[in-house]
């Protein structure tokens, strides 16, 4: 995995203008990964997905995310910093099983883990629960009784609430959820940490400061672009300093 370089993070956001967040998730693991293909690349289970991207973060930015979050009960803004350890739960560099199976109530039910093809697939549902079934429909490979095969559709609603919760058990990285207390009305919650948004802000804040730092030196100096992105962020700054 590399690291985003100034010249990256520009190329990445700029390519990102147009695309929708499970692309711009892929967009970043390919300049991370350029030996990767995008089938790759989208193969990869979320939760996968999403540790790498922790780590690239964390390569590209550093350890700390600095967050916020408005409480539900009073809208308190809670600002606060967690650690990329923190909330790593799985090595994503660990080889990863494709497939699973279980035993449910008497079903045998194998299946895969949801990928970007599958959200990518149920994006424009409306409905949450249709969305989830679909989901379902396309991670079960095969569910038999009594060595009967048996449709989606016809296994029972706690075989199919058992298969979610095996799904999520296998791919823990894949739903990040924070426990959060307020300080002002002591309410507790728990919120979804989304690392594509989070990090995907972050990314376009840092391209066009460097866009910005970039206009200024190459105003002053006549550099080209090439040459003060391929500057350290100490030299570059120390220039800019001297503009000032």
């Amino acid at each position: 995995m590399r690291s985003l370089s100034a010249d990256k993070m520009i190329k990445c956001w700029e390519i990102g203008q147009v695309q929708h967040p499970l692309d711009q998730a892929l967009t970043l693991l390919r300049f991370a990964f350029p030996d990767k293909s995008a089938v790759e690349l989208a193969s990869l289970s979320i939760g996968q997905r999403d540790g790498y991207l922790l780590t690239l973060r964390e390569i590209t930015f550093g350890p700390k995310l600095n967050s916020f979050a408005e409480c539900p009960n009073c809208g308190e803004r809670l600002e606060f910093t967690i650690n990329v350890g923190d909330i790593r739960l799985v090595d994503p560099f660990e080889s990863k099983q494709q497939e699973y199976q279980t035993t449910v109530n008497g079903y045998r039910l194998q299946f895969r883990l949801p990928n970007s093809w599958d959200l990518a697939a149920i994006v424009s549902y409306g409905d949450e629960s249709a969305a989830s079934k679909f989901l379902g429909q396309r991670c079960l490979l095969e569910a038999s009784c009594d060595g009967v095969r048996v449709a989606y559709e016809d296994l029972p609603k706690p075989v199919l609430t058992q298969l979610a919760e095996q799904i999520a058990e296998c791919d823990p990285q894949g739903e990040m959820l924070l426990n959060l207390n307020c300080p002002a009305c002591g309410h507790g919650w728990q919120v979804l940490f989304d690392i594509v948004s989070f990090f995907w802000s972050e990314l376009s804040a840092q391209a066009k400061r460097l866009l910005r730092e970039v206009h200024r030196l190459a105003r002053f100096y006549g550099w080209r672009e090439a040459d003060i992105l391929s500057m350290s962020t100490v030299r570059r700054q120390f220039y800019l300093d001297l503009i000032d």
